[in-house]
């Protein structure tokens, strides 16, 4: 009740209804009070409410937990271009690499792939397609995926996508792109800078952290033929 006081009080302030903000403000505030006594002269109605408020937060997190490495995309719908992109690499060995967007300028793409070459001593004639995903919000747990293709800077081929998990969409494009050519798919990550701790809380929380190892538990969650499951490589 006092919630929906305060609620109220800030929906009319925001309505210029001096009146209603007058009246709501001092209904809030006797509720406040009441609130407070209560609590002070019998504190097992808060002790029992926190108990289980603590026993719903942690059922959660477990659940979430118990689920964080379950390929969690129930479809992947690729546009023409990404198909045409897909469709160009199944001649030759399947070779992604995994960007984290920044400038987007032609220096970022070419010192990307020089980095991949030398971490994973891969020959110059080798080819790539960039892939790119932005997260959108981290708590929804299961959705589609939409993987867009573009060219850019008239030379480097990207595939964008949108997911509430970095992991689960590279896992999810991986398998479809397995899936649709025959072939095994490779893809290549730079570590994750910082503590293995602290990346896994972001990933837990907020879909980004240890890509590489978290991409690959997916995928082996996925699929449990080692020899079917797409390539995970980190250098």
């Amino acid at each position: 009740m006092s919630s929906a006081a305060i609620a109220m009080t800030i929906a009319a302030r925001k309505a210029r209804q001096r009146g209603w903000t007058i009246g709501f403000a001092v209904v809030s505030a006797v509720l406040l009070y009441v609130t407070v006594v209560n609590v002070i002269e019998r504190p097992d109605g808060v002790k029992i409410g926190a108990c289980f408020i603590a026993g719903i937060i942690l059922v959660s997190l477990l659940s979430r937990l118990a689920r964080a490495f379950e390929l969690r995309v129930t479809h992947v719908t690729l546009d023409d271009m990404a198909e045409r992109f897909i469709r160009d690499m199944s001649h030759r060995k399947i070779r992604f690499v995994a960007n984290e967007p920044g400038e987007r300028d032609a220096r970022e793409y070419r010192a990307k792939i020089e980095q991949i070459r030398q971490d994973n001593d891969i020959p110059s004639q080798e080819d790539f397609v960039f892939v790119e995903v932005t997260v959108t919000d981290p708590s929804e747990f299961e959705a589609g995926l939409t993987v867009r293709g573009e060219v850019l800077h008239d030379r480097y081929r990207v595939l964008t996508l949108e997911s509430s998990s970095i992991p689960n969409a590279l896992a999810a494009l991986l398998l479809r792109v397995r899936d649709t050519t025959g072939r095994t798919p490779h893809i290549y990550f730079e570590w994750t800078e910082g503590g293995p701790y602290a990346n896994f809380l972001r990933f837990f929380l907020f879909g980004q952290g240890e890509v590489a190892p978290v991409t690959r538990e997916v995928l082996r969650e996925a699929e449990a033929d080692r020899e079917l499951r797409p390539r995970v490589h980190v250098g």
